[in-house]
């Protein structure tokens, strides 16, 4: 019966202290990374008593409760949170089921169709992908005006076909993880007898789950944190706005000292969204990867 030899590793001291500086120097990141983020989910939590907004000579309060949570969906006459936040999840979601469409068709298009123009398209799209989207702000808002897309409810059907619009564009990331799945798997499914989009749907997709969860983490977010395109179109109409505007307005010089506790209960109250997201999709996430490997 052989015998398991343990080989025992020498002490190193030098890459011991390599490994312990190192070490020291990312702890003290994360704790610089974390400390902003604690002092505004403490804040959020604040009973603000003084009326000095977030002029407070200490860092943790004194006092704790719910009360700014509670405000926040209960005193709606100047600032209604609670609407700004259906707006943004309405848009949200649609874009982000829209857009995930989109980019997943067009990456694939590009990562296994070949046709007249795919690579000027592919260097078309490199290009414009390198000026900021809110460049063309000013025609979209005048297209959009002229198809009387800028009053009304029609403003978050506006919000949401520029957003999805604009996503087919972002799909290089996409493209390359499509190319990363051997060609041999879908030129065996097609001597099999399936069609192109049963390949794409049917052998292709279940091998992409990461990409799918990158995308349509992507897809969610873009809305949901977007401020300059979003204010730009509501304008003065309050009852269409994100939450991206409403917590911006509560930093105003005139709510300042009143809304900034309710400021941070509102940032913490949109990070949960995108976290719980990410939570649910990251299993889709870990078995892609696995079953990528396994392939």
């Amino acid at each position: 019966m052989s015998k398991k030899i343990k080989v025992k590793k020498k002490f190193n001291p030098r890459r011991f202290v390599t490994n312990s500086v190192v070490h020291v120097f990312l702890t003290v990141l994360s704790v610089i990374w974390l400390f902003p983020v604690l002092w505004v989910i403490l804040q959020s939590f604040r009973v603000e008593n003084n009326g000095y907004g977030s002029y407070t000579t200490y860092f943790f309060p004194k006092e704790l409760g719910f009360k700014n949570y509670i405000r926040l969906f209960t005193e709606t006459d100047i600032l209604n949170f609670p609407q700004m936040f259906m707006n943004t999840l309405i848009i949200a979601i649609f874009t982000c089921i829209i857009s995930t469409l989109f980019v997943l068709s067009v990456a694939y298009t590009m990562s296994r169709l070949r046709f007249k123009l795919r690579k000027t398209y592919l260097n078309l799209a490199m290009i414009m992908g390198l000026f900021p989207g809110f460049m063309s702000m000013v025609a979209t808002y005048q297209i959009l005006k002229t198809l009387g897309l800028t009053e009304g409810e029609l403003v978050r059907v506006a919000m949401i076909l520029v957003y999805a619009g604009g996503s087919g564009m972002g799909f290089y990331m996409a493209k390359g993880f499509f190319d990363t799945i051997p060609k041999s798997l879908d030129e065996a499914a097609l001597i099999d007898g399936a069609t192109k989009f049963q390949v794409f749907t049917k052998v292709t997709m279940p091998l992409s789950k990461p990409i799918i969860v990158y995308t349509v983490l992507t897809s969610f977010m873009g809305p949901w944190l977007d401020f300059i395109f979003a204010k730009v179109l509501c304008r003065t109409q309050k009852e269409y706005y994100t939450v991206s505007i409403g917590l911006w307005n509560m930093l105003e010089k005139e709510y300042l000292y009143k809304y900034f506790t309710r400021f941070c209960a509102g940032a913490v109250l949109v990070s949960i969204p995108i976290a719980t997201i990410f939570i649910l999709m990251q299993k889709f996430y870990q078995d892609g990867m696995s079953g990528a490997v396994k392939g």
